[in-house]
């Protein structure tokens, strides 16, 4: 039941006040990022494969294109930051259907660098992840305030290195910033959003979002996604939808597979992916001295003379801190020994015993 809980909780995936869980918590395998970061001393590989067919109805082209992604995540000083490297590199085999001609392309569609934190975290308060216990209902089915997500700010930089093919005349560096967000709607699904905007000191900035709806199955170690994501640039606008699944094999490893289509035929395109991540946990919980620790996250604010009330308590029920019989109090035997004493009087003004 424990390793069931564990799983059920990377799948969703929700966070409690650390950032570190106990099963991998990856962002395939979609394309959207995650409020979250990995932990504090964690290294992440999230890599796959792809295929996609492409074709251009206006350019008259057609294209086949190889590639594989991947992504380095690594938490850094806290629980809250996150280093993270995304890359893919490509290969395209270009056909011009009306010319005849041909033509082969290669190098990195996405190359870019950046940190992310985590500003507001929704279920921080140990109070938000108690269960109800008065109302299943409650705790499974939606509510308008299961909206308010997690957010965390991204800043970084895109790469353009050489003459790349795919980028032509853009600079070696360019800026990125996003909003990544993250809602629990339900106890088996999760929505992320990001919203990004990409090649900003570039001729051709491109501003992007990403919508994604999780749900975690029966089986705790499946689950599936569904994923909108749209692109507009001067350069190239888009409007993508994909679908797939993830596999845990082990509180390590994660298999997944998905696939996707554009909305419009300039160009038009269908792909197919799959992948797998691989955590690396170096993570060792924080000592936090008991001074430093935040009053609110154990169980409150200890009050002024609670202690003398608590004892109190107990010599009145005559029980000590663990239930364990230490015997009759002080009080306890004053009250004992006046009793007798005046049980001892009773019986002397009684009648005279022959």
């Amino acid at each position: 039941m424990k390793n069931l809980f564990k799983y059920v909780m990377f799948l969703l995936p929700v966070l409690g006040i650390s950032q570190y869980t106990d099963v991998i918590n990856s962002n395939r395998p979609g394309l959207s990022v995650s409020a979250y970061a990995v932990g504090r001393n964690v290294l992440q590989l999230e890599t796959g494969v792809f295929f996609e067919q492409s074709d251009h109805a206006l350019l008259n082209t057609e294209s086949n294109i190889w590639g594989a992604d991947f992504a380095l995540r690594y938490g850094l000083f806290f629980e809250q930051l996150e280093l993270h490297y995304e890359g893919t590199y490509q290969a395209q085999n270009l056909t011009f259907t009306e010319l005849g001609t041909s033509s082969k392309l290669s190098d990195f569609s996405r190359n870019r660098v950046g940190l992310k934190y985590l500003i507001y975290d929704r279920y921080k308060s140990e109070e938000r992840n108690k269960p109800n216990l008065y109302s299943w209902r409650a705790n499974n089915v939606f509510q308008l305030k299961n909206l308010i997500p997690s957010v965390s700010l991204y800043g970084g930089a895109t790469f353009n290195l050489g003459s790349n093919p795919f980028y032509v005349g853009d600079p070696t560096v360019s800026y990125r910033g996003m909003v990544a967000t993250q809602s629990r709607l339900t106890p088996r699904f999760v929505l992320i959003t990001n919203l990004a905007y990409d090649r900003i000191s570039s001729d051709f900035p491109e501003l992007s979002y990403l919508v994604s709806l999780s749900h975690a199955f029966r089986n705790p170690k499946w689950s599936a996604f569904v994923e909108h994501q749209g692109i507009d640039s001067d350069r190239y606008s888009d409007l993508l939808i994909r679908g797939g699944v993830a596999h845990l094999l082990s509180e390590e490893i994660q298999v997944d597979f998905n696939l996707g289509a554009s909305f419009k035929d300039s160009p038009s395109r269908v792909f197919v992916t799959f992948g797998g991540s691989y955590r690396f946990d170096f993570h060792k919980d924080k000592l936090k001295a008991i001074d430093e620790q935040n009053a609110n996250e154990n169980g409150g604010a200890i009050k002024r003379n609670s202690m003398k009330k608590k004892r109190k308590e107990r010599e009145r029920n005559g029980s000590g801190a663990e239930d364990i019989d230490l015997g009759p109090s002080k009080k306890q035997l004053r009250k004992q020994r006046k009793q007798e004493r005046k049980s001892k009087k009773s019986d002397d003004n009684g009648a005279i015993d022959f």
